[in-house]
């Protein structure tokens, strides 16, 4: 399988760099893999998909101040991206990193001192003389991701997070949420749709991109997960009864795979201690996976040979995503992080 057949042609004006200007304006394109047709509504109107019994899952992963400034001793700018702030070191990627040497410091505009100790499997390990988690609350930056060809604003530390972020830990958002209200999700509940939660921090392992050029060469790197005993509950009851299961996100979805061992068993009987689970995934999914949970996803348009539009072509069918996609761009839609959706059912 060719990386090349999951590129497409998009014209720059739209990638979307701004959000809506309301949560729930964007538009929504409902792909039905039965009769393979396209329905244009507005995110908002998502409801009138889902009925009573449904379960919809959420990944509840709030995306941390990741990015930092700073300049080496030759007056050089350089972007720390921090991969994970519960460590020191701590892994990060550095822009440019090309000339940075092994033990040299960077000074960050708060006059803080970074150290980049050494290259790491992905970018650098670097050594903060505070704590990480201080020193990004303190002079952190939202981290947009580099198609988004601005400056953070105050406005994204809101719009870049979902209205049900609690966890700490992405350096990315998952951004199918990102569409979601609270009014909307009351509107779900109203109905009788069951919601759930799972985490799973969003990291590099999203949004590296492919460098093989047959795509089952690719190694995704590990992200860590968590189903909480009360919503995995939920998820086995859901499962038991034969519910409709629509993830919001690839994250959701990617959880929820990379669990389905855990959730089909019956808590209790002596399979798995209890009735949650926790751990880390590296789960690649690509055209040719068998889904074993989910029935429908909620997703964003995705870039070009990317993990992410390998997935949505798995699950939706290459030909019919490839074909969603053509229709997305003749009418318009917003592309990426701060764009439209998909429901594909």
């Amino acid at each position: 399988m060719k990386l090349t057949d999951f590129d497409y042609s998009l014209p720059k004006e739209l990638i979307a760099q701004y959000p809506a200007e309301n949560r729930g304006d964007e538009k929504l394109l409902v792909v039905s893999r039965r009769d393979s047709s396209f329905e244009e509504k507005r995110f908002s109107h998502i409801a009138d998909y889902l009925k009573k019994g449904d379960l919809l899952v959420l990944n509840d992963t709030k995306v941390i101040l990741a990015r930092i400034f700073g300049k080496r001793k030759t007056g050089g700018r350089v972007e720390i991206f921090v991969l994970d702030k519960t460590k020191n070191p701590c892994p990060a990627l550095l822009r440019p990193s090309g000339k940075i040497k092994p033990g040299e410091k960077i000074t960050l505009d708060t006059g803080d001192i970074v150290t980049a100790l050494d290259r790491a499997e992905i970018g650098w390990f670097v050594n903060f003389e505070k704590s990480p988690d201080e020193v990004l609350r303190r002079c952190g930056h939202v981290p947009l991701p580099p198609y988004i060809k601005r400056p953070d604003e105050s406005r994204d530390e809101k719009r870049y997070q979902t209205v049900y972020a609690e966890h700490e830990g992405a350096t990315a958002s998952p951004t199918a949420g990102l569409h979601f209200t609270q009014n909307l999700l009351d509107i779900l509940r109203e109905k009788g749709v069951i919601i759930a939660r799972v985490t799973l921090h969003t990291s590099y392992g999203t949004f590296a991109p492919i460098k093989e050029e047959n795509v089952e060469k690719h190694k995704m790197h590990s992200e860590s997960y968590r189903i909480s005993d009360e919503n995995a509950c939920i998820i086995r009851e859901a499962l038991e009864r034969k519910a409709r299961i629509f993830a919001c996100g690839t994250t959701a979805l990617r959880t929820l795979e990379a669990c389905a061992e855990n959730l089909m068993k019956t808590p209790g009987t002596g399979q798995i201690p209890v009735p949650g689970t926790e751990g880390v995934t590296n789960l690649f999914i690509y055209p040719g996976y068998k889904f074993k949970i989910v029935d429908a996803l909620i997703t964003n348009f995705h870039l070009p040979k990317s993990t992410l539009i390998l997935l949505a072509s798995a699950f939706a069918g290459k030909e019919l995503l490839f074909k969603a996609y053509e229709y997305a761009i003749k009418n318009e839609f917003r592309f990426f992080s701060y764009g439209d959706a998909t429901l594909i059912v």
